[in-house]
Formats: C-alpha cells, sequence, structure tokens
C-alpha cells in the first residue's frame, strides 16, 4: 500500500488516473461502432461518373464513349454494337454469410453502323430476368439433370428387344 506525506499529491493522482480512464473509455467508444456491427454492404464493378456520362451525348463516337468512360465491362456478342458498364451492390449481415444483391445497374450504349451513340439506356434488377454476363447464358425451361442422372434415366428407356426379332 502506497503512503502518502501530502494529501494533495493524493488528490493528483486520483485525477490523474480518473482522466486517464475517462481519456481511454473515450478512444474505445469511438471504434465500437464499426465492431459490433458485422454487417457491411460491398459495391463492385463499373462506378458512374455523371461528368463522364455527361461527356457522351447521343451522336457521340465510339472513341469518344471509351475514352470518358473507359473499357466497358461487357460488349455484345455480335458486332460490339452495344458497351455494358455493369455495376451491383451486394449486402451481408455477417461476415461469414454469403452476401445478397441488393442492387444491379447496367448502363448500356448502343452503336449505329456509322459508330455513333444511337441511344444510352440504364437497366436494374427489376427489368428482367438475371442473366450471367461471365458464361452469356441464361436460364432454360425443364429440369437440370446431372450426367450420371441421364444415363440412368436413359438405361430405364432403353428398348427391351431389338426391332425386327
Amino acid at each position: 500500500m502506497l503512503q502518502y506525506s501530502n494529501p494533495n499529491s493524493r488528490m493528483k493522482s486520483v485525477i490523474l488516473a480518473g482522466a486517464a480512464i475517462v481519456l481511454g473509455l473515450s478512444l474505445t467508444a469511438c471504434n465500437t461502432a464499426s465492431t459490433l456491427n458485422p454487417s457491411e454492404t460491398l459495391t463492385g464493378g463499373y462506378v458512374v461518373d455523371q461528368e463522364a456520362l455527361d461527356a457522351t451525348p447521343v451522336g457521340s463516337s465510339r472513341d469518344q464513349v471509351l475514352l470518358a468512360m473507359g473499357s466497358p465491362s461487357s460488349t455484345a456478342t455480335f458486332d460490339n454494337e452495344v458497351f455494358y458498364y455493369i455495376s451491383q451492390k451486394r449486402y451481408r449481415a455477417a461476415q461469414f454469410m454469403k452476401p445478397k444483391i441488393t442492387d444491379r445497374t447496367i448502363l448500356a450504349f448502343y452503336f449505329n453502323k456509322d459508330d455513333k451513340v444511337e441511344r444510352i439506356a440504364h437497366y436494374g434488377l427489376q427489368d428482367g430476368k438475371v442473366f450471367d454476363f461471365i458464361t452469356r447464358t441464361t436460364p432454360t425451361g425443364g429440369k437440370d439433370q446431372t450426367f450420371i442422372g441421364q444415363v440412368i434415366q436413359g438405361v430405364g428407356k432403353a428398348p427391351t428387344s431389338l426391332p425386327g426379332m
């Protein structure tokens, strides 16, 4: 146990210890909002810059679109007559959970035969079916089966006798 010869020195040390505790608590309180809230919103893809979009009105050349907007996320499969700039926002409630897409924006520049912008369109999630831009496929109707499932189903439908016998 500490012995104080002067009552003022004891009061000073109590005030100093209290100030250190208050300062420490106030500094840790600044960081608790981010550590207690594990959710996050992830933004990916092309973020549209309004100034760049204004610099590429209808009638702009293909090169002007490339200079102002940059390389497109994707182009049309045939003839490169459309540039697509794609972005999306995903939300996940915790780090270990799978993110859910909350917003998808597609900015499309349609070109005519003279390589001039004919039309500019903005698409989002509400504008249609989900389209896989990586494999360029859309879901088809019917059942999806594995190869083994198709083989087993095919064996069940095989003829039991040869024709002409």
